[in-house]
């Protein structure tokens, strides 16, 4: 029974017609604080939704808060570590939320952040571990924010150091990962050949303009990604609405980068 709920419930936080997925991570504000875009966050919950977002990706109490009972659907997805700029290691993430009170508050899915190569790796990679046998126990979908950050890492966005994050995800019970994007066409592939689960790229600090984030989501889908979770890059732009609608224009219908640039001339 925990397998058709699970299947279920990505069906909630993925597009049914390309089977790919679009998230608005908005978990922000615990890591750095109510930053510009995410202020308000129920009023960017309906500018994504609007533009397509198949999902939104937010910490407990923001949801306690107050839920939408309006609009265009999307899909929940309950963020379940945290750690603060502020803190003595920022790259140490810790359980803030048990999967039962994820289900209490109406995910369709959670999100664990491991920092692979960080001092605090082995209890990271425990917890891990166990949020991946509760939500096999529950059905619920467990995406898994893999990044390679620590001593050992030269490069977040190295190849070897990327693909090795992503498996760690994958081997330990993730459905979905979420890991850095590694600059091409042929070095993400061998990212997603190596993960035996989907993978989709995160957004990281905002970019410099459209069309770099456009040719960013055009080369991970060309590469075999399932879609893009990306952050500050849409609810910091300008037009949240629009840039979700282009970038769900790659990942959605693979439309190439001109064409996704077009509807931005709307703004």
């Amino acid at each position: 029974m925990p397998e058709i709920g699970k299947r279920i419930r990505l069906e909630r936080i993925l597009n049914r017609d390309s089977h790919k997925i679009l998230i608005v991570p908005m978990d922000h504000g615990v890591t750095v604080g109510p930053i510009k875009g995410i202020i308000n966050v129920a009023e960017m919950v309906n500018k994504v939704a609007e533009g397509g977002a198949t999902a939104v990706l937010l910490h407990k109490g923001i949801i306690q808060a107050g839920h939408r009972g309006y609009g265009r659907d999307i899909g929940l997805i309950i963020h379940v570590s945290a750690s603060t700029a502020l803190g003595p290691d920022p790259n140490y993430k810790i359980q803030a939320t048990s999967i039962k009170e994820a289900i209490k508050l109406g995910a369709d899915a959670v999100s664990i952040h491991v920092n692979v190569g960080a001092n605090d790796e082995p209890e990271m990679l425990r917890t891990l571990g166990s949020v991946a046998e509760q939500c096999a126990e529950w059905g619920m979908p467990l995406l898994a924010m893999m990044y390679p950050r620590g001593p050992k890492v030269k490069s977040e966005h190295a190849v070897e150091f990327v693909k090795h994050a992503a498996r760690v995800g994958a081997e330990l019970g993730a459905d979905i990962i979420k890991t850095n994007y590694t600059g091409s066409v042929e070095s993400f592939k061998e990212v997603v050949d190596g993960s035996p689960v989907p993978v989709v790229i995160a957004g990281g600090p905002k970019m410099a303009n459209d069309l770099e984030l456009l040719t960013t989501v055009k080369g991970a889908i060309d590469a075999g990604a399932k879609g893009v979770a990306f952050g500050r890059n849409i609810f910091q732009h300008s037009n949240p609405t629009l840039i979700t609608k282009a970038i769900g224009m790659i990942v959605h219908e693979n439309a190439d980068v001109e064409e996704a640039t077009k509807i931005l001339s709307k703004h």
